[in-house]
């Protein structure tokens, strides 16, 4: 139980960093001069809200945005590139492709490539270089993993199309904050209560979501409504840590 589900379910108004360095990052490239490059990156560890900010840019800027899966083919990549356009997949690679270039070229919508780093493979890089260069000035940006811009930069005609490189923020403590209100609603957690989740959730939002929910059960237990570092001594927080292993059980 990792609280994905709960993450996932965030308002879509929470003024989050990373949403809005995503945004600012996708109306930068889109409002680019015609004779500079489409495509950009927005990397960091997993956690940070990526997929949550590329969710809200979708619905804020109209963008097409598909999550990439490891065991996806170059084909299925493509098919699920124009279904997403709202298409029927058919034909070649090829076809997929332009049919793809065709439709970003004509609607000007953006395009996000979620879990980009999964795509760091020759013909998946391929296809994204081909879609990008039959858009006739798109916009492309890349979605990924810390160690995206590097894996990026071995491709060098799609590294030579980035207008911009962006990572992803840790959550601080005004964040903590905001996630307190939207999963806490009833309780009033003091600064150091909000300090202690911060530092125990390695600054992640997935976590933070996480323990605040710890925090929601224990106080239940607990009875309580308003939570000092006194009150949550006994909470257990999830770090991310494995368990150490066991001896004979």
């Amino acid at each position: 139980m990792d609280g994905a589900g709960d993450f996932d379910r965030m308002t879509t108004v929470m003024p989050l960093r990373n949403v809005m360095l995503l945004a600012e990052l996708i109306e930068r490239v889109r409002s680019r001069d015609p004779d500079l490059p489409g495509m950009a990156c927005f990397s960091g560890p997993s956690g940070l809200g990526k997929t949550k900010a590329a969710a809200w840019s979708a619905n804020e800027y109209g963008c097409y945005h598909v999550e990439i899966k490891e065991s996806w083919s170059v084909k299925k990549f493509a098919s699920k590139i124009v279904e997403c356009m709202g298409m029927t997949p058919k034909g070649t690679i090829g076809d997929l492709v332009d049919l793809a270039g065709e439709e970003l070229a004509k609607s000007a919508r953006p395009l996000l490539l979620d879990e980009a780093h999964l795509l760091v493979r020759p013909k998946m890089m391929g296809v994204v270089y081909d879609i990008y260069e039959s858009s006739a000035g798109g916009t492309v940006v890349l979605i990924g993993e810390e160690m995206l811009p590097q894996a990026i930069a071995r491709w060098e005609r799609v590294h030579n199309r980035m207008l911009d490189w962006v990572q992803a923020q840790p959550c601080d403590l005004r964040e903590v904050g905001l996630l307190a209100r939207l999963k806490c609603p009833t309780l009033t957690l003091s600064d150091d209560v909000l300090q202690v989740v911060l530092e125990r959730s390695q600054a992640r939002a997935r976590r933070i979501v996480v323990n605040l929910r710890q925090i929601s059960e224990h106080a239940l237990k607990i009875d309580k409504r308003e939570l000092g570092l006194a009150d949550i001594d006994k909470v257990r927080f999830f770090t991310g840590e494995a368990p150490r292993p066991r001896g004979n059980i």
